[in-house]
Parts: structure tokens; C-alpha cells; sequence
């Protein structure tokens, strides 16, 4: 008996030495893949603040009969996300916008400012400074001399001013079509290729300057068009004149530029940057307070001094009675119970989510997302995009939680401007490992 079991040991013993298997040292245990990036949830990117899981019920907190039968209320579940706690600023866009040009002169000089990535194809060489200054256009050299097709002809300078020609800034951005790539099977016969689901988009990048004039014909804003994105006093306001194309090249280049870092830091990469559908708005602007109409919780649009909560066109009309004109600083006034500023007044936002009068009626109650990216040759009612939170130049209905309106996705206004969230990986902030 004892030399039965003996032997049933010694065979065991046999087996087990030749079926380790796997990756040398795991002695043939279940562990997981193992050299993984590092990857810690606790992470907080700057600038943004955590929006936790959480439920809300979407639609209209005013006596609005007319909006209230057609948009009926409706619980939504929304799951945790960063989001920028103040409005994209001018001088945080301006970062893109150099960048961009920054790009497009590297490429132009081409020699030591391209070098070879390591798929093989060229990149930029960052560390090559380039000879120009772009402040005044003013350069003596060679390289100078390559890079006057940026700025604008001697015909075309005010005042003999040399200025960049922003039309000349434009930047590329590829996206992937995940709901239409969702709609091919594994078991299809003849599948699509992955590139039959990419897309790509070359852009202006630039603010359109111009809409402080064009909002307003018989008013006097031209000191605003000449100073607001390009003077120090301004780079803390937030940046207006963007379409919703440039806040999706802004959300692709943003993603872009932080995962590249993370990557040169053996750092495992985070999902994209993107604007925040119109529901994880509203949850955000809720600031965990449901049913409350608007940010700050209560019914009024005044504390109990009698001061105003947000910048918004009081009365009938009395601008500065909120302390602001136009535009005031993102971190102007009292944040929600989230840390988020300014998400009533000051400017109107924009979000994903295709504009629907009754979307709520159709939509999904979790994570709920109604959208169509519109092509250039679609009528324009396929192009409108919900904003929300009312601006400067909106009645104090506009900055209710619930209620929403729309903009042209092509279009850019001087009270339109934007903020970025980020989807939050895990369960909960609390659930990260060390």
C-alpha cells in the first residue's frame, strides 16, 4: 500500500514539473499577465474635479406647462467622470493654438526638426527650438524667411503690424466610429476593415474674433473682438467663438498630448477627453442636489444679502448689476457642491448630445447619449447640438439645471464656450489599489 502511494506522489510530482508552462516563475499558478503599466485610481487630473456615480431625474424643474408635456421628468443614472471645474479658459486654448502653429512651422522647416518615430514614420523633433518670434514676426534668418507664408501679406497687415494668418492653423484629428463598428458581428462573412470605422477631420483652429460684432450689429463691441483671446487681462475668462467641431479637435488634442506623456512614463494611458453629453451636464450641474432648479441648490437666483449667484442678464436688462459686463473670471462666484464654477451664467456650454425636443422620451435611463455628427452637406436641423447653463447675455431662465437649448454645430458665438470631462475607470474613487 505504501509503495502504491508513494509512486501516485512521485507521478504528481512528475506531472506538475512538466506542465508548469507559461511565463518562467509563475510555477505554473494563475497570477495574470505580469510588466503591466503602472495604474493607480486615485489619479485627479489637474484642474478637473470627481463626479461620482449617481442618479438624477432630468427634466424640467420650472412652471413651464408648455416644456413640461413635451419633456417629461425622467430618473437617469450617470456614471463617475472628471470634469474641468471652470470653463476651457482663453489662455488654456491658447496652449493648443500654440501647439498647432508650433506643428505647422516644425513641418514646414522640415531637416533636424523631423525625426523618425519609433513606428518608423516622422515626428516632430520638439527639442529643435525654432528661430522665430511670434510676437512681432521678427526673425533675420534663413529659417525665418521659410515660415513667412504663416502670416499674414504686407497688403493684409494693419498699421504694418506682422501678425499670424490664423486661417493658416488648422489641425487633424482622427476619431473611431465605436456604435457603427458595434453594428459588425465577429461571426460576419466578410467584415469591414477597421479603417472602413476611423474618420478624420481637418480644421480651423482658431477663436472666430469676430462674433462679439456679429451677435450684436447696433452695439459697440469691437474693443472686445480686438482684446478678448489675445490679451493677458482676458486669459483667465472663458474662451468663446469655438465651434463644436474645435471643441472636439481641443478634447482629441488634449488626449493626445497627456498620453503621450504618460506613455514616455511606462504609465498606463487614460480614455479620451471629450465634451459631457447634456445629461452628465445637468447630473454635474445638479452638484448631487436633485430636483434643486438651479446649481447652487436653492429657488432664487440671489443669496440672502440680496447678491446675485451668477453673471446673466438681470431684470430687463441691467448687465453690471452681477459685476460682470460680458464675460467675467471662470472662478468668478460660489462653486456647486461638486467644486465646479460658473455652471449657470457666464457662458453657455456645449455638449454632444443632437438636440430633441423629447429626447428623454427615448432615451436609455443609464448613461443615456442621443447623437448624430452631422456631415456639412446635412440640412441644418441635423446640426443642432444642445448647450446648457444660459450665459452672459441670457434671462435667469436659461440657468436652471434642467433647461437646454441649441446652437449650429458650424456655428460660433461670443457667449458659447466649453469644458472637457474625462471617463473615470473603476468603481469609485475609494476602490484604488496600491
Amino acid at each position: 500500500m505504501n509503495r502504491i502511494k508513494f509512486s501516485l506522489i512521485a507521478i504528481l510530482a512528475i506531472a506538475l514539473a512538466s506542465c508548469k508552462g507559461g511565463k518562467s516563475g509563475t510555477d505554473g499558478q494563475l497570477i495574470g499577465a505580469q510588466d503591466r503599466p503602472s495604474w493607480d485610481n486615485n489619479l485627479l487630473p489637474y484642474g478637473m474635479v470627481y463626479i461620482p456615480s449617481g442618479v438624477f431625474h432630468a427634466g424640467p424643474s420650472d412652471q413651464d406647462v408648455n416644456y413640461a408635456f413635451n419633456t417629461k421628468m425622467k430618473q437617469i443614472s450617470i456614471v463617475g467622470f472628471y470634469m474641468d471645474e471652470t470653463e476651457v479658459t482663453n489662455n488654456e486654448y491658447r496652449q493648443f493654438v500654440e501647439y498647432v502653429r508650433d506643428s505647422i512651422a516644425h513641418q514646414m522647416l522640415g531637416g533636424d526638426h523631423l525625426i523618425e518615430s519609433d513606428n518608423g514614420q516622422q515626428a516632430i523633433n520638439w527639442e529643435m527650438p525654432i528661430d522665430m518670434d511670434w510676437q512681432t514676426g521678427g526673425s533675420v534668418t534663413e529659417e525665418g524667411a521659410q515660415l513667412e507664408p504663416m502670416f499674414y501679406s504686407e497688403a493684409d497687415r494693419i498699421n504694418g503690424k506682422k501678425e499670424i494668418d490664423p486661417r493658416k492653423l488648422e489641425y487633424e484629428y482622427t476619431w473611431f466610429k465605436w456604435k457603427e463598428a458595434a453594428q459588425q458581428r465577429p461571426t460576419d462573412k466578410n467584415p469591414l476593415p477597421r479603417s472602413a470605422f476611423m474618420d478624420k477631420k481637418k480644421i480651423s483652429i482658431y477663436p472666430d474674433e469676430m462674433v462679439w460684432i456679429r451677435d450684436f450689429v447696433y452695439s459697440y463691441n469691437e474693443p472686445m473682438t480686438r482684446t478678448y483671446f489675445t490679451h493677458p487681462a482676458y486669459d483667465d475668462y472663458p474662451v468663446v467663438g469655438v465651434t463644436w467641431d474645435q471643441t472636439n479637435a481641443f478634447s482629441a488634442w488634449r488626449t493626445l498630448m497627456w498620453n503621450n506623456y504618460r506613455a514616455s512614463q511606462r504609465q498606463a494611458p487614460l480614455d479620451q477627453f471629450r465634451i459631457p453629453t447634456e445629461y452628465e451636464w445637468e447630473y454635474a450641474a445638479r452638484g448631487g442636489r436633485n430636483l434643486s432648479p438651479y446649481p447652487w441648490g436653492g429657488p432664487y437666483i440671489r443669496n440672502t444679502k440680496g447678491c446675485l449667484l451668477a453673471n446673466f442678464k438681470p431684470g430687463r436688462g441691467n448687465y453690471p448689476e452681477d459685476g460682470g459686463f460680458y464675460t467675467v473670471n471662470a472662478k468668478s462666484y460660489w462653486p456647486n457642491d461638486f467644486g465646479l464654477y460658473n455652471m449657470a451664467g457666464n457662458v453657455a456650454e456645449w455638449t454632444s448630445t443632437a438636440y430633441e425636443d423629447d429626447a428623454n422620451a427615448f432615451i436609455h435611463d443609464k448613461q443615456p447619449d442621443f447623437r448624430y455628427d452631422a456631415k456639412v452637406e446635412d440640412p441644418n436641423v441635423m446640426k443642432r447640438k444642445v448647450i446648457r447653463g444660459g450665459s452672459w447675455k441670457d434671462i435667469g431662465y436659461f440657468l436652471q439645471c434642467a433647461t437646454k437649448s441649441y446652437e449650429y454645430q458650424d456655428s460660433a458665438k461670443s457667449y458659447v464656450g466649453f469644458r472637457c470631462v474625462l471617463p473615470f475607470m473603476g468603481r469609485s474613487m475609494n476602490d484604488f489599489s496600491k
